[in-house]
């Protein structure tokens, strides 16, 4: 049965405050008002009267540890470049293009392998600990919910710390296969470009002509991050074992994402037909926005740390 949960009005006045986000993140952040304090005190009622909160997150979140998401207005990858993120079907066909990926990754590695959680992360790893939160799935790669200490945690989209076999499907990690790089390219050099959202950076094609790209060391197939590309689809057994964690649960929260990816989509739309309350934080409109009781705008970090999972 739907719950009697609060639907937003009219902003009252801005609460004041200090903004969570160091300021040189702020860069890959879109622009935000500040969030008034009665959507504040709506979104405390929301997660208050859930039990078993079921929270999915995206890239908004992580824009404020640092890194770049694909569709923010004028900060977002689209946005600022018209470079667009790897194909799934374009990766596995072409050596060339897998040559590129990999110099253009292994760039930018250094920079994206050390991000840190930010404190919208730490509310949500604190909400398990307390047992508000029930399951959170994540859209994002970059392992920050991890570094956190999130335990109930599903990687919908795989993580960019793991690299896979496309041969014998062997796991193996993504800071092993940086020492093979720099073992076989130990004098390559390039001038990397700006920071893509999925760890790379922009490299001219002339840059990577003669990059080496190691093989599988168990059976020498083809290397890739263990990650679902554009174009890919989610292994079905972890749509359902998300699918089972939502059913378990009594209230949805969205957090820094559009949901534009049906892959992440598709969990509101079975939220809708279980007639779930579903809240969303994030600045600008979302896919799930009439699927909605509570829309508020705003920072994530700023807003979930106001928050307490009574």
């Amino acid at each position: 049965m739907r719950l009697p949960w609060p639907v937003l009005t009219p902003q009252t006045a801005p609460m004041r405050r200090a903004s969570s986000v160091p300021a040189g993140m702020l860069s890959f952040v879109p622009a935000c008002s500040t969030t008034d304090a009665q959507s504040l005190e709506q979104l405390q009622d929301f997660v208050a009267r859930a039990r078993r909160l079921f929270a999915i997150t995206g890239a908004g979140l992580s824009t404020e540890s640092g890194i770049p998401d694909y569709r923010s207005e004028g900060v977002g990858l689209y946005a600022r470049t018209d470079r667009r993120p790897m194909q799934h079907a374009e990766f596995v066909r072409s050596a060339k293009s897998r040559q590129r990926y990999w110099a253009r990754n292994f760039v930018g590695w250094p920079q994206f392998s050390s991000h840190q959680p930010n404190s919208a992360h730490k509310v949500l790893q604190r909400w398990e600990e307390r047992g508000k939160l029930h399951w959170l799935v994540t859209q994002n790669v970059d392992a920050l919910h991890s570094k956190a200490g999130q335990k109930r945690l599903t990687e919908l989209h795989g993580c960019a710390h793991r690299v896979m076999c496309l041969g014998c499907g062997v796991i193996s990690a993504r800071e092993e296969l940086q020492r093979r790089f720099l073992t076989s390219n130990p004098d390559w050099t390039a001038q990397a470009g700006a920071v893509a959202p999925d760890g790379d950076v922009f490299l001219e094609d002339e840059q990577v002509l003669h990059f080496r790209v190691p093989s599988c060391q168990d059976c020498g197939g083809i290397l890739k991050p263990e990650v679902t590309f554009f174009g890919d689809t989610v292994n079905k057994a972890t749509v359902q074992f998300v699918h089972d964690r939502l059913a378990e649960s009594d209230a949805v929260l969205v957090v820094g994402s559009s949901l534009q990816v049906y892959s992440g989509y598709r969990f509101l739309l079975a939220a809708g037909d279980r007639r779930m309350p579903v809240a969303i934080l994030n600045i600008g409109a979302t896919r799930a926005d009439h699927l909605a009781e509570l829309k508020v705008s705003g920072r994530c970090g700023e807003v979930l740390s106001l928050i307490q999972p009574v």
